[in-house]
């Protein structure tokens, strides 16, 4: 556990464009230690932090081997590989049980909606080694989740609960996410083949949100209904992460029910477009809350609201992990954690 008198001493799990903002993000803080880095890929192993991220040399190189952040001594890894924690679970039960906080970016905001044998695993690994985990994020981990209760504070006898967000990708430079897991580019043919294995991933990732919220109302959810659709471009895309030839998929929209019997009571819809200028349909980028009871309670935004949600969601990690590391061992959500905010810059 990290003590008050030092700073906490911080691993990075993987050097995607989040993984590199945290990295940036640490060497700013003055409580805060780079204490190493893992990489996925060979051409990064032994490649120097600083460098990854775009800055000076730091003399932490990377690694690839599990084992060498095992032996590490750090207070917390900041996990952020590009699929769901839930695909290798024991990656983070390992983590744990050598003693390592972890903060999750893309997962784990939530692990009891997953079911008993879950949570019992990553609790039995935080008790061996005397840790915490926790799930955060942008969407998932803050805008499905953690706004929709705090507004919730200001309403009373709520009835249904709705977030929304809209994101134009014309500017994200990730091939991997925009083409291989939203599946823009494809023909329509092979975009609906690949739903099956998406709306797992999915559902796993969003199911959490909504059982996260239903539990900070104290509701309980009967099950999760997912819908989704998409739209093809009229034109080539030119766009950050590759072109998106004219007939293939170029938007999508998700939307997740968590139903009360028949109603729904919680709903969380999420619209990626590969060009928003140029796919009209599902309204403009932004984001949306709305909380209906009495009073009801909206909250809209367009996407200049965020500059910078890889920045947003970078951050929103890195100032959870001195509650995480001082909380005591386990599963902590955000229902669990005292609020926590940014550094002041003087």
């Amino acid at each position: 556990m990290s003590t008050s008198d030092r700073p906490f001493r911080v691993v990075q799990w993987a050097t995607g464009t989040l993984g590199r903002s945290v990295i940036r993000g640490v060497l700013d803080r003055p409580d805060m230690e780079l204490a190493g880095v893992w990489v996925h890929t060979l051409a990064k192993e032994g490649s120097d932090a600083g460098t990854l991220a775009g800055r000076a040399p730091t003399g932490v190189l990377a690694t690839r081997e599990l084992e060498d952040v095992l032996a590490l001594d750090a207070d917390c890894v900041v996990y952020a590989p590009g699929r769901p924690p839930l695909d290798d679970i024991g990656t983070v039960c390992a983590l744990l049980a050598s003693g390592k906080n972890v903060v999750c970016t893309n997962g784990l905001v939530y692990p009891a909606a997953h079911g008993p044998e879950l949570v019992g695993e990553l609790e039995q690994a935080c008790k061996q080694g005397g840790a915490s985990v926790h799930g955060t994020g942008f969407n998932g981990g803050f805008m499905a989740d953690v706004l929709p209760l705090v507004l919730a504070r200001l309403v009373r006898r709520i009835t249904h609960v709705y977030s929304r967000e809209c994101s134009d990708l014309s500017r994200h430079p990730s091939w991997g996410m925009v083409h291989h897991m939203l599946g823009f580019g494809r023909d329509e043919e092979s975009f609906l083949r690949s739903l099956r294995p998406a709306r797992t991933a999915m559902r796993s990732l969003y199911s959490e949100c909504l059982h996260l919220v239903a539990a900070g109302l104290g509701a309980d959810l009967d099950e999760i209904d997912v819908d989704v659709d998409y739209r093809l471009a009229g034109t080539d895309l030119e766009i950050a992460a590759g072109r998106i030839p004219r007939g293939t998929v170029a938007a999508a929209r998700w939307t997740f029910s968590g139903l009360t019997g028949a109603r729904p009571a919680i709903t969380v819809e999420v619209i990626y477009k590969a060009d928003a200028a140029r796919v009209p349909d599902w309204g403009d980028p932004g984001h949306s809350v709305r909380v209906d009871g009495r009073p009801s309670l909206a909250l809209t935004t367009d996407d200049a609201w965020v500059s910078d949600d890889v920045s947003a969601a970078a951050a929103h990690a890195l100032n959870s992990i001195p509650a995480v590391c001082r909380a005591a061992p386990g599963v902590r959500t955000y229902l669990d954690l005292p609020a926590f905010s940014g550094r002041m810059q003087t």
